[in-house]
């Protein structure tokens, strides 16, 4: 029993183990549903685990199934985000706990009630229970948002401080996060609300089946402009996260976080509003160019201090020096990196998309503009999870080896998994229809070598993790010992802090 105990303390009352319970049930539910698509149907490997598992899986409600597969993993990775702002960001001990219970309960019951009424069954209980679940994450954000509250006293910079801040000392990153969590709220509003009217107004559709419908009611365009602004969020959120971990400061933290907080504001807006106005796009790519610029300020910044401490005491490094030390820790080096291949195979495939939409992209058939579509969105959520693991890998303890395994095949097998998704989606623009079959058969094949990579480097990262928690000595205890320690030193410097302030009330009513 005291066996059971310890590690379920640690997966359930520490920082640490929650976020490995959380990555642990996105791994699952990758391997799990990924045998459903893709190559697996041409196998015959989606049967088996069809007739295995027991799911019904009626043509008719294939797009609710999405939907709902989407929004398990979505708010899961929503979930990790949170409890790693709450590690990482200074707030009372006790909003920690709640935010971080209150979020587990929430996204752990709408994952397993969510998928038990797509694929085993439409029990509406079950679906009653996965609005309960989202409901329990949404107020989980609205107390993550009270405690980011950048305008507290105890969280005020002097001004000598090496980060952003206003000259009241208002900490303008912890102002960047309070914001982005402000404006997910906002937006999952905004699906919540059109989520209210299904069956009633509103039907179950995928954005990419509506893209050359030139007429949208509002609440198909409300749930077009939820789609799109919910996952820039998150990639604010973890851009955000790897600019604390990596130390982001100095003059480019200061030009940074302005540009954060602006374009975060302008493109939430600019994505709602395109339910009522033609110009949101305009609007959209304001917004981008800041948060854009923002996250190649860190770049710029990680970079340039991976070279510096790879190259001390070296007088005058040479280019090669300086390129060994920018490559020697991939795990560091992976998030910037990754950064800068998103505009190849994300942020620049969809700004050409909108120059020359009229103009190339409405002259294909409908199915290719769809898989573009598709693609992109799918390459931005899967760069923001390899992040997410870069992040997580590192405060995990990966050294030696091991850490270089693991980060350059994240790396580079994910850049060949995307780079040949981003081929393939725009190969009408250099090969006709009739001679495609053969880059189509390449960067499929490349694509599956990539992706089977990374779900395979991940599945020993995870293996590794639960043979270390099975050990009575492993690192899973000095994580939970060292979050413990943290904790009780938090509480004893709130209750001095009280006390503190108690004795000067004192004082003041003695006068």
């Amino acid at each position: 029993m005291q066996f059971i105990r310890e590690r379920f303390d640690y997966l359930f009352r520490s920082t640490r183990g929650l976020t490995l319970v959380a990555i642990a049930v996105v791994s699952v539910m990758t391997a799990l549903w990924g045998m459903l698509s893709g190559p697996m149907v041409e196998w015959g490997i989606r049967d088996v685990v069809v007739r295995l598992f027991g799911m019904q899986l009626v043509q008719a409600e294939r797009e609710g199934r999405i939907i709902m597969l989407y929004h398990t993993i979505a708010m899961t990775i929503v979930a990790v985000e949170v409890y790693i702002i709450t590690e990482i960001i200074p707030m009372k001990r006790h909003e920690q706990t709640i935010i971080n219970a209150t979020i587990t309960a929430g996204y752990l019951t709408a994952v397993i009630f969510g998928m038990a009424f797509a694929y085993w069954g439409q029990n509406f209980i079950f679906h009653g229970l996965f609005l309960l679940g989202q409901s329990l994450v949404f107020f989980a954000g609205i107390l993550l948002s009270a405690a980011l509250w950048p305008w507290k006293k105890e969280y005020l910079l002097p001004g000598d401080s090496p980060y952003a801040h206003t000259k009241g000392g208002v900490d303008l990153e912890r102002a960047a996060f309070f914001v982005m969590a402000v404006a997910t709220l906002l937006s999952a509003s905004f699906g919540a609300v059109t989520g209210s009217y299904w069956g009633n107004g509103h039907e179950t559709f995928l954005a990419e089946d509506l893209i050359r419908n030139p007429f949208k009611t509002y609440l198909e365009k409300a749930i077009i402009g939820h789609l799109h602004i919910m996952l820039t969020l998150v990639a604010v959120a973890i851009t955000l996260v790897v600019g604390r971990w990596l130390k982001f400061k100095g003059i480019l933290h200061k030009i940074a976080m302005p540009l954060m907080i602006v374009g975060t504001i302008v493109i939430t807006f600019g994505a709602l509003s395109v339910v009522w106005v033609e110009w949101a796009h305009t609007t959209i790519y304001v917004g981008s160019v800041g948060v854009m610029l923002a996250a190649l300020l860190f770049v710029i910044y990680s970079w340039d201090m991976l070279i510096k401490e790879g190259t001390v005491g070296i007088e005058k490094p040479t280019f090669w020096q300086k390129i060994q030390a920018l490559l020697r820790d991939p795990l560091k080096f992976g998030p910037g990196w990754q950064m800068v291949f998103m505009n190849f195979t994300v942020s620049g495939v969809g700004i050409f998309m909108a120059v020359k939409l009229t103009e190339i992209f409405r002259v294909w058939p409908h199915r290719e503009e769809r898989i573009t579509l598709t693609g992109h969105w799918h390459i931005l959520a899967s760069l923001i999870a390899t992040i997410i693991l870069f992040y997580f890998a590192d405060r995990s303890g990966l050294k030696g080896k091991a850490r270089q395994w693991f980060g350059w095949l994240v790396i580079i097998m994910s850049n060949l998994a995307f780079g040949s998704v981003t081929v393939f989606s725009m190969k009408r623009l250099f090969v006709s229809e009739i001679e495609q079959q053969n880059i189509v058969n390449w960067t499929m094949l490349l694509t599956d070598i990539g992706l089977a990579t990374v779900l395979f480097v991940l599945a020993i990262f995870m293996v590794w993790r639960l043979i270390d928690l099975l050990k009575a000595k492993g690192n899973w205890q000095t994580e939970h010992r060292a979050e413990i320690k943290k904790a009780a030193e938090d509480e004893l410097r709130e209750q001095k802090q009280k006390m503190e302030e108690l004795q000067k009330t004192i004082e003041e009513v003695s006068k």
